[in-house]
């Protein structure tokens, strides 16, 4: 075969792409080293396949190609089924979203942490204006306890312990000005559960009780001090036990203390 015929037949191009036998590769190679224009043509073709970029595009003839289309036939090439190229912008993209969806939830969870501690510091305020609001009132009754102590205007006037508690005492505080009464009962002890304590005006001469009022809340009244009404002429002051609501009368089998002006 004439060297032109050799090189139009395509085995050149089997030989580059290694689709011979050893056989044929062998005498193909020991033809090159022999003849200087078929190894040029090997090395053309590749040239040819190394300066292939983007696409493929033979330098060959049709009928070269359709040469070795048949050669590829007949030797029935076994398939080779090449894996489908990994696309990687494809995991970029999968690992983007699990990024986003560890980020919302990071920011959910930082969100409903920043909620909780919201919460958690409304009910501390609410808590500290509260004892604020307790502490007030307590500083206010204090000042008011300490007010009616010191005012020099006021009648003092001393109650002791009679027959039902000999240990109880309290004092009357009261202002013939202003007409105010405050009864610091701070000797009495707490009423019973349906009881309260009821304060009485009297007059001597004849014994003429007047109810100027009740110690209500005496549990929570930590200063034990409690302004009542006017006593009016009172020429005596008494306090007694009666039911809760008071009486209309004083019961004096439960009368605790007892004080003349």
């Amino acid at each position: 075969m004439e060297t032109k015929e050799y090189i139009e037949s395509g085995i050149l191009e089997l030989y580059v792409y290694g689709l011979l036998s050893e056989p044929e590769n062998e005498e193909v190679t020991a033809i090159a080293k022999s003849n200087p224009e078929i190894n040029a043509e090997i090395i053309a073709i590749e040239k040819a396949i190394i300066a292939i970029s983007s696409s493929f595009s033979p330098f060959h003839s049709v009928a070269n190609f359709e040469k070795i289309k048949e050669k590829l036939e007949l030797k029935h090439a076994e398939v080779i089924q090449l894996e489908p190229r990994k696309n990687r912008s494809q995991y970029i993209g999968w690992a983007a979203a699990i990024l986003l969806l560890v980020g919302i939830g990071y920011q959910y969870n930082e969100l409903n942490q920043t909620s909780t501690q919201v919460a958690n510091t409304e009910i501390e305020k609410a808590k500290l204006e509260k004892e604020f609001n307790v502490l007030k009132l307590k500083n206010t009754a204090n000042e008011t306890s300490l007010a009616v102590v010191r005012d020099t205007k006021n009648t003092v006037v001393a109650l002791g312990g009679q027959a039902v508690a000999p240990e109880s005492f309290a004092k009357v505080y009261w202002n013939q000005d202003t007409k105010v009464v405050y009864i610091d009962a701070a000797g009495l002890p707490e009423p019973p559960e349906g009881m309260v304590y009821q304060v009485w005006a009297l007059k001597l001469s004849p014994l003429t009780p007047t109810s100027i009022g009740l110690l209500e809340d005496f549990d929570v009244n930590e200063q034990k001090l409690f302004a009542v009404n006017n006593a009016n002429e009172a020429e005596a002051f008494g306090i007694t036990l009666e039911p809760k609501g008071g009486s209309l009368t004083p019961t004096m089998e439960q009368l605790y203390t007892l004080g003349k002006v």
